[in-house]
């Protein structure tokens, strides 16, 4: 009798220390379980059960935490899907490199105006920013890691005139 009374909770104290741990759920459809250190703005510090370092994924993601003690669950952010380069709007530009933890690497892409042509500044800018998402949404990546963002104006861009804004980045995907 006292073997089974010792066995039960033994048995009930692994339940609930398993029923604690928090569940990540993250667009590709994997799930992390463990504990959540910190949940910041951009990114989301996490423990792996039964380990002490600290792991970081980019809340881009992330679909929901269930957080084990209370069972309260938190969605994260809302999956952008990407099918053509018609869908370039949706696609999201990241600066920090600590963004993209968590998603995966697809191509290096680029975006860029012509050598030649009357654009000012601002809006070459535009038009390289929007040809660097449509390659992005062309190969049906919803993020870029940018790596160079260059605009050249008059006469070092070119013998005419003008401006030419040369963007680059990395694509990634759930």
């Amino acid at each position: 009798m006292k073997k089974i009374t010792v066995f039960a909770f033994l048995l009930f104290s692994f339940m609930v220390s398993f029923a604690q741990s928090d569940v990540i759920t993250k667009h590709s459809g994997e799930t992390i379980k463990g504990k959540v250190v910190k949940v910041d703005e951009f990114v989301i510090t996490y423990k792996y059960e039964g380990e002490d370092a600290e792991n970081s994924v980019s809340k881009y993601a992330i679909e929901k935490i269930v957080y084990g003690k209370s069972g309260r669950i938190e969605k994260v952010t809302e999956k952008i899907s990407v099918s053509s380069d018609e869908d370039w709007e949706k696609v999201i530009v990241f600066e920090d490199k600590s963004y993209i933890a968590g998603l995966t690497r697809v191509d290096e892409i680029k975006g860029k105006t012509a050598m030649i042509n009357f654009q000012t500044g601002n809006t070459g800018d535009k038009k390289a920013d929007k040809k660097l998402k449509m390659a992005a949404a062309a190969i049906g990546c919803p993020f870029i890691f940018m790596t160079s963002d260059k605009t050249t104006v008059g006469s070092s861009s070119n013998q005419i005139g003008g401006s030419q804004a040369i963007k680059k980045g990395i694509a990634y995907k759930y």
